[in-house]
């Protein structure tokens, strides 16, 4: 979560003054501005709720009472100051121990912009405000709601007339005095008067330096500064954050709240890029037929977490390398929409099916998975995923049924696989199987059972069943290490003793899981492992000249949006449209022998066909 700070403007404005620049200070949702508040469906406590630190109300006088509305016209029998605003507020007050939140450190300022009449308008709200005793007035409880008057104010020298418990909203062209500045609460001004940026990319560089200048000017007064009438989307809200505007304007408090409580996971930054492998490019979309394949699925990965990564690593992937690149489209044969078991089927047995089907069709019958069509030709096959071995994607190179929750059922499956190495976590789905005799039989079958890495590379030849710890599998940004690139290095050294050649498929299986939870940090360090294991598959595939290497996603989660970022800081920032899978289509990136095969756009059951079209003409020559 953001941290909560409370900022002392006098001490800003010391700073400012001694040291002649603009301090950036860190914003929060209690420095969300909740513009035209009174428009919301519900007035007052969306905002309230949302915790904003400023909550703006459009007054009338009309028959001695003070009514909330944008135009005369649309004055309301009830809806006034004092029912809608200050009421509520008093008692929320008090029930807050005399505080405007529970966190004693957010402050609340309620801003009263008089549309016409001030005159009259202001002595009726401050025999408002006397019914509340300390609730509005700072004099007797520092901890006080700060009324700011707006719109159709006295001038400054008339500020002196009335009672402190009112402050006023000031402008960036407005000469003040010190003690005229004492009672000015803030500066604001309209956003059109420096720049014509509709709030989507940047302002000019000129507009910029404007801006800069206005703001850096109130804050050397030790004021903060609210620009109205600018766009209202996170773009704007992270830019004028940049340029240093202490209060968002906002008519959606719960959407920029929801934006800056979730600034750890919606942004990340990597100050130490890794250096991507530079391929040879030698056998790369060479016309002829490959002898072996590494299959690499970033579960979820989709093109702006590609992106995302890109820009975190200072611009540079090893995906970036590639010269042959498709798409797949990802829909399952039930639903636009797709999951793992869908997607990941159909690259495993070519064809469309419904989600949550492991290894089968459409029509409910079990399919021959890629796995076992290659072992047909000799070509023996390693499964390899950064997460659960029974997981969908895993799951639907060896195993067949008609529910991905099966773990059990699926694990007992792999007696009747023909994969030759496996490697994942979820241990108990084995151990404790229904079937009690299932690491018998499966050793039975000739599987090498191990429990860590280590262990699995003292092994040189056989079939290898590695069951690891779940904590073997936790997040990269919680420890796990490059498990996955150690797993694939080894299994390459195993399996290339076979000569007619193998098939690999390994799983960034937690790209997914950073999408899921709409936490970019975990995404983007997911997919820098997943990049570093594809490095690895290049080189190889250079040194043997006979391999291709197939990236791809099963499909994409979380519909990231990125909102900003800076290659050169490695900085991005980013939100989600979902915590569930979208329907978007994925990259497929091609290397090595075959891979001009792999260009254009075509279902994702076309990879099946593809790869074994490859394979095929191997087998031909």
């Amino acid at each position: 979560m953001v941290k909560k700070i409370s900022i002392n403007f006098a001490v800003l404005a010391f700073v400012l003054g001694l040291q002649g620049v603009s301090a950036q200070v860190k914003l929060n949702a209690n420095h969300g501005h909740s513009h035209n508040d009174y428009k919301q469906e519900i007035p007052l406590l969306t905002a309230y709720y949302a915790e904003m630190g400023s909550i703006e109300a459009d007054v009338f006088l009309k028959d001695g009472e003070l009514y909330v509305a944008h135009e005369a016209s649309e004055i309301k029998p009830g809806f006034t100051l004092k029912k809608i605003y200050l009421d509520p507020l008093a008692r929320l007050f008090k029930a807050k121990g005399n505080h405007s939140y529970t966190d004693a450190a957010l402050k609340l300022q309620l801003v009263v912009d008089v549309k016409e009449d001030y005159q009259h308008v202001l002595p009726v709200l401050l025999k408002e405000l006397d019914g509340y005793a300390d609730v509005f007035d700072a004099k007797k409880n520092a901890n006080a709601i700060k009324v700011v008057v707006s719109g159709d104010m006295p001038t400054p020298g008339d500020f002196k007339n009335y009672d402190e418990k009112l402050s006023f909203d000031g402008r960036p062209a407005t000469i003040y005095t010190d003690e005229q500045l004492a009672r000015v609460a803030m500066i604001s001004d309209d956003l059109k008067n420096h720049t014509v940026w509709n709030g989507k990319g940047n302002p000019t560089k000129t507009d910029e330096a404007k801006i800069r200048a206005t703001i850096e000017q109130a804050h050397r007064k030790g004021k903060p500064f609210r620009f109205w009438a600018s766009q209202d989307s996170p773009n704007t809200w992270i830019v004028l954050e940049r340029l240093g505007v202490d209060w968002i304007n906002t008519d959606k408090p719960a959407k920029l709240k929801d934006f800056y409580l979730h600034q750890d996971k919606l942004s990340y930054t990597n100050p130490k890029p890794y250096t991507p492998y530079t391929p040879t490019y030698k056998s790369d979309g060479q016309n002829k037929a490959p002898k072996k394949v590494i299959l690499l699925i970033g579960d979820g990965m989709g093109l702006a977490a590609i992106h995302a990564g890109l820009i975190a690593n200072h611009g540079e992937l090893n995906m970036a390398k590639f010269h042959y690149i498709g798409f797949s489209e990802t829909a399952a044969a039930d639903a636009g929409n797709t999951d793992s078991a869908a997607g990941g089927s159909a690259m495993a047995i070519g064809y469309k099916t419904n989600n949550r089907y492991i290894g089968i069709g459409p029509d409910d019958q079990k399919k021959t998975n890629l796995v076992d069509t290659l072992a047909g030709f000799g070509i023996k096959s390693g499964i390899i995923t950064a997460g659960d071995l029974t997981d969908a994607t895993p799951a639907v190179f060896y195993a067949h049924q008609l529910d991905r929750s099966y773990n059990g059922a699926i694990a007992n499956d792999l007696l009747s696989s023909k994969a030759e190495v496996l490697i994942g976590s979820n241990r108990k789905a084995f151990e404790q199987n229904k079937n009690s005799n299932l690491l018998a039989d499966l050793k039975i079958k000739g599987f090498q059972v191990t429990n860590s890495l280590t262990d699995f590379e003292k092994q040189h030849e056989g079939k290898q069943l590695v069951l690891l710890d779940d904590s073997a599998t936790r997040p990269v940004i919680k420890g796990r290490g490059d498990m996955l690139k150690k797993s694939l290095l080894h299994t390459l050294q195993i399996l290339s003793k076979n000569k007619p050649g193998f098939f690999i498929m390994a799983e960034g299986a937690q790209i997914d899981y950073g999408g899921h939870t709409n936490d970019l940090p975990y995404l983007v360090s997911e997919l820098h492992d997943f990049d570093r294991t594809i490095a690895e598959a290049l080189r190889f595939a250079d040194q043997d000249g006979e391999t291709l290497v197939i990236v791809t996603a099963d499909h994409e989660t979380g519909g990231l949006t990125l909102l900003d970022g800076a290659a050169e800081k490695g900085m991005v920032r980013g939100e989600f449209s979902t915590n569930d899978h979208t329907g978007i289509m994925v990259p497929v990136f091609a290397y090595g022998p075959g891979s001009q095969n792999f260009n254009g756009v075509y279902p994702n059951n076309q990879i099946f066909h593809k790869i074994i079209k490859a394979y095929h003409l191997a087998k031909g020559q």
